[in-house]
């Protein structure tokens, strides 16, 4: 008997919509939300395709946020079959976007149609934020709509981005926030020279060495109960014109800082330059905050999705704030409570990306329990 969350997620994972290219997915999702009473609005900007879907005006209100598009496939010979025509071999389907996050957003909708069909009239309402632009820049996807719903005043009271979130097994790891990004471009001045006359010059490199090695040993915070400390890694280091007999006069540092709420941009940005101007380097540094780090602790909504894991997947799920960004960080602009819910992240961005076809239903019913234990019991 066919299943209708793998039936959507195959639907979808059809279209190839690699970023920004929504290729027709919102327009599926669109035909199924339509009827279920919900009032669809386009956001689209910059050629990124946006859909803000909301049934019911009453609050408290729960969105389900996602992304429809995918990263580019790879060499296509490398695939076992086309990773635009979804197939099930083994109990495992098949297909760009199965793991990221098409399954996700499938069993959405099908959680939805049976919340919204088993309870017409229930507490609370529901929206769907959906964007094209997750895996690009992410300059024109969910920051464009967020932007539009803080322009009139509309607050989430709680949302499930479907990011592929589990390590081993569905529902063994979900997230309840995630690390800040701050990046730089720190340039070291020196004097360029002739090698052979090393006290004419002044090499950059050799001054900025031993404040490399204390910046690599600093520890910036200490973390807290849901975060790991705060890391400072350098990605690439550029000096010199190439030649063996030129002192460069100047090298290029980029480096990143992954930071907790343990820490502040703004207080790291003090730290790190105290440090450079301890060792009298002559510098300027170009900053770049990439996200603020954002965090949901023990309160409604992550006691509603730990025992819905547990009730559907019979595990306890843990709380983590690992790995990188998503559009979480632009969504905690204007919610209170979000989570991010999704199935096994092992082969995300890989060839031959797939998940357990057995994790689709139990995902939906996940994401259903969720709803039930939050707007029924407002």
């Amino acid at each position: 008997m066919s299943d209708p969350t793998l039936d959507l997620a195959r639907q979808i994972m059809s279209c190839p919509s690699v970023t920004p290219d929504d290729a027709g997915c919102m327009e599926i999702f669109a035909q199924r939300l339509a009827p279920l009473g919900f009032q669809l609005e386009r956001i689209d900007r910059n050629g990124t395709s946006n859909l803000w879907a909301r049934r019911g005006t009453a609050k408290p209100l729960f969105v389900f946020a996602g992304h429809t598009d995918v990263v580019p496939t790879g060499p296509l010979e490398k695939w076992s079959s086309p990773p635009f025509a979804p197939e099930v071999r083994n109990g495992m389907l098949y297909g760009r976007g199965a793991a990221d996050m098409k399954s996700s957003l499938a069993a959405m909708v099908t959680a939805v149609e049976a919340f919204v069909t088993a309870h017409p009239e229930h507490p609370g309402s529901l929206a769907f934020l959906l964007t094209s632009d997750e895996e690009g820049d992410a300059t024109d996807g969910t920051v464009a709509v967020v932007e539009a719903l803080k322009a009139r005043g509309e607050h989430l009271d709680y949302c499930i981005i479907g990011e592929p979130t589990s390590v081993n097994t569905l529902g063994d790891m979900i997230k309840n926030g995630r690390r800040g990004s701050l990046s730089g471009v720190l340039t070291v001045k020196g004097i360029q020279c002739h090698i052979a006359y090393p006290e004419k010059g002044r090499n950059p490199i050799h001054q900025f060495a031993p404040a490399l090695a204390e910046l690599a040993a600093t520890e910036w915070d200490a973390g807290n109960e849901y975060y790991q400390p705060t890391t400072w890694q350098v990605s690439n280091i550029h000096g010199g014109t190439g030649a063996t007999n030129v002192v460069p006069g100047h090298v290029e540092v980029k480096f990143n800082f992954r930071f907790s709420t343990a820490s502040t941009p703004e207080g790291l940005q003090q730290r790190l330059c105290a440090i450079l101007d301890k060792h009298g380097l002559d510098y300027e540094i170009k900053w770049t905050l990439g996200a603020r780090p954002f965090l949901t602790g023990r309160g409604p909504l992550a006691d509603a999705a730990s025992a819905a894991i547990r009730a559907v997947c019979g595990i306890e799920t843990e709380l983590s704030t690992t790995g990188g960004t998503s559009d979480g960080r632009f969504i905690a602009e204007i919610c209170s409570q979000m989570l991010e819910i999704g199935p096994v992240n092992e082969t995300s961005h890989k060839i031959d990306e797939c998940i357990a076809v057995a994790g689709l239903p139990l995902l939906s019913t996940v994401y259903r329990q969720i709803l039930e234990k939050i707007l029924l019991s407002a």
